[in-house]
């Protein structure tokens, strides 16, 4: 592996620490802080003058607080004479807005984009961004992993009984067969619709061969929650053992942890890609994997 240091970001601390451990390679902290207005601190607490660097700097909420030291870290090392920079950004904020839905919309996940490469990134992985389309605004070398194999490999030591992985609606049907792979399981899928004025969402019931068994619900995202207590409260009601959830990025707003439980949700797996208490499962060795792809 080309890389001969990893600077850790605040916002993932205990990725990088596991990326360092996994690796062996030297890692660099990041002096931080926040002054009274606001403004973000940076301090890079090493020596990278013509060092090949991987900065690992997740973007989970507060998003422009750590998008901004993203920005800050990537800037200092090639300030300070880092040969290449490479930015690990397991969580990438704004993605969601991918396109223009209504007139006069800014599409930020391209603003993102293009801020990264004016601080001459040399290369770029994530995981699960919203629509893998995204990637085609990258001019550098970019990689969007997908974290369901490690969630399904996880979820496979728990001993689910007759195991049914469900995606909450169409667009996660490419999870939910990754993760059912990995448990050698089946899997299908809900379909839902959301109001792009009031973010509301409604799931179609769906009649399943749930009953005695654990239903796993696999999702890139879990924010409010809305969407997965919607499909934990039909396979619940309809006789499962267990509700499961494997979720990459575990955002988790407004009480939505307090949301899903009430709705029947047993266990919440998220990932370290944000860093939180339901982060159980680790995307280092995937990260490792892919950042020999593009190095």
């Amino acid at each position: 592996m080309e890389i001969d240091l990893i600077v850790i970001g605040p916002a993932s601390v205990k990725l990088g620490s596991r990326l360092a451990a996994e690796s062996s390679l030297e890692a660099v902290a990041v002096e931080h802080k926040t002054f009274p207005d606001g403004e973000s601190y940076i301090r890079i607490n090493g020596d990278v003058s013509g060092k090949r660097v991987l900065a690992v700097q997740s973007t989970y909420p507060p998003q422009d607080r750590h998008l901004m030291q993203l920005y800050l870290i990537i800037d200092a090392l090639k300030d300070l004479g880092a040969e290449r920079v490479y930015a690990a950004v397991p969580y990438l904020a704004y993605a969601r807005q991918d396109g223009r839905f209504r007139p006069g919309e800014a599409v930020s996940v391209n603003t993102v984009i293009k801020l990264l490469e004016a601080l001459r990134v040399d290369g770029f992985i994530t995981f699960n961004i919203h629509k893998q389309a995204s990637m085609e605004a990258f001019h550098i070398p970019a990689l969007n992993l997908s974290a369901m194999p490690a969630i399904g490999a996880y979820v496979k030591e728990l001993d689910a009984w007759r195991p049914l992985v469900a995606a909450p609606d169409e667009g996660a049907v490419s999870l939910a067969r990754e993760a059912a792979e990995a448990l050698n399981a089946e899997y299908t899928w809900f379909e839902k619709r959301r109001d792009r004025l009031t973010g509301r969402v409604e799931t179609s019931y769906r009649k399943l061969d749930v009953k005695g068994r654990d239903v796993l619900i696999v999702d890139d995202i879990v924010s409010t929650g809305s969407t997965i207590a919607n499909v934990a409260q039909m396979v619940k009601a309809q006789g499962a053992r267990r509700v499961l959830v494997g979720c990459v990025h575990a955002l988790l707003a407004e009480n939505a942890l307090e949301r899903m439980k009430a709705a029947g949700v047993d266990l919440l797996l998220g990932t370290d890609t944000v860093e939180g208490p339901v982060s159980q499962v680790s995307v280092a060795s995937l990260l490792l994997e892919g950042l020999r792809r593009i190095v």
